[in-house]
Formats: structure tokens, sequence, C-alpha cells
């Protein structure tokens, strides 16, 4: 059972005609991005709003009508994933390096809607390292104000070689043991110069949807749960 293929596709109902929809990053929005250039096939009438440069391409690969950010004031429904999600719906993302333009698009959303498997779902937050997107210039000064606030704090590197996101900026994997005050730490960490953007998503996320095991998906909103 692909539980990401699973829920990434369920989460396409909740677009419809005219929406302008942010269209996610990551393994599990990847699907939701493919069911949605179907759809579109079909005749749906929406445009999109990419959180990457591998979003954007994958748009334009299945034909989907992009919009940039910057001619728009609001977005419908956003659509993305997360690599942690506790019961108050409090999330960690930047797992796949987008952070900053996740939390861009996600910020002017209507609608915040996020789509994990179940693995992803946990009792407090912490166990996957928190990114933090940190500029090049002086990071390892960064780092130390970082760890100051309880952490170990490892550059990301890939091939061999620093990490690079999509705006020219480096990230910092930051392990806590655990992770009580999302919004406290939020807080700390943007205020330390060099600090770009945190990877905690605080109060955002509107509705998670969850792929189980068992083919179901379930359905986690601030005010009830449900799975079907």
């Amino acid at each position: 059972m692909n539980t990401k293929k699973l829920v990434g596709e369920n989460a396409v109902d909740y677009i419809s005609d005219g929406m302008i929809v942010g269209l996610g990053t990551g393994s599990t929005a990847y699907w939701m991005v493919v069911k949605l250039g179907e759809l579109v096939k079909k005749g749906l009438d929406i445009k999109g709003v990419a959180t990457s440069k591998s979003t954007e391409t994958l748009a334009h690969e299945l034909d989907i009508p992009l919009v940039n950010l910057s001619t728009i004031e609001k977005i419908d429904v956003t659509i993305d994933g997360a690599d942690e999600v506790n019961p108050e719906l409090q999330l960690i993302k930047g797992g796949g390096g987008a952070l900053l333009r996740e939390k861009m698009v996600a910020s002017i959303s209507d609608r915040l809607i996020i789509v994990v498997d179940e693995s992803k779902y946990v009792s407090n937050l912490g166990h996957f390292p928190l990114p933090v997107e940190v500029v090049p210039f002086g990071w390892e000064l960064t780092r130390k104000q970082i760890e100051k606030l309880g952490c170990i704090a490892n550059l990301r590197i890939v091939d061999q070689d620093s990490f690079i996101t999509d705006n020219g900026n480096y990230i910092l994997d930051c392990y806590f043991e655990a992770i009580h005050n999302t919004t406290d730490l939020h807080m700390q960490l943007n205020k330390i110069i060099g600090v770009v953007e945190n990877g905690l998503f605080v109060n955002m996320a509107n509705t998670v949807l969850i792929g189980l095991n068992d083919g179901r998906v379930k359905t986690l909103t601030k005010e009830s749960t449900s799975t079907t």
C-alpha cells in the first residue's frame, strides 16, 4: 500500500474550479500534483503557485498553469506535506529544503491542508531534526547562536557538499530532544541574526490528511477527527 499516493490523491477533493492552489513540495505532495495534472487535462480550471523549483518543473510537465506569488494577494488552498505533525496540528517542515517558500505560500492561504503517511503523525515534535534556513555568510556563528537554544545543529550536506536552497541559502538540521513550546522556539529562532526562517509551522494548518496502512485516510481538523 502506497500510503503517500493514497493520501496525496485524496487531497485533490478539496480543489474546485476557479481556485488558486498552492502546490506543495515533497514525496507525498508529489502525488497530489500528479493527480491535479490529470484533472486539469480533463478540464479543471485552476491556477497553481509552486513552493519550489522542483514543483514548478513538475507542474510545467503536467501543463498545470502557474501564477507568480508576487502577482496575487491570497491563495484559496495550499496542499503540502510535512515531516512531523502533532495532535495540535503543529508541524515540522523543511526536510526537502523548501521551507521558506512553503511558509510564504502557506501564509497567504485561506486553507492549509497537510498530507502525510501515518509515520509522520507523532505525539510530540522533535524526533525529526528541525530545519533552519540560514544565510551562508557567517553560518558558523549563526549555528553557535542556535545551539544555545538546546540543540545540536548540523549543516545539511548532499553529495559531499553543502545543500543550497532555492533561495541560495544553507540549512542547519537542528536536533532537539523534544520541542514542547513551538511558539516560543519559533520566535527565538527567528530573532537570531543570520536565520532566514525555520521549519516550525505554528497554527498554520487547518486540516491534516493521514494515509493509514490499512488503506483509509484519517482527517484531522481543529474541530474534529474522522476516518474514511
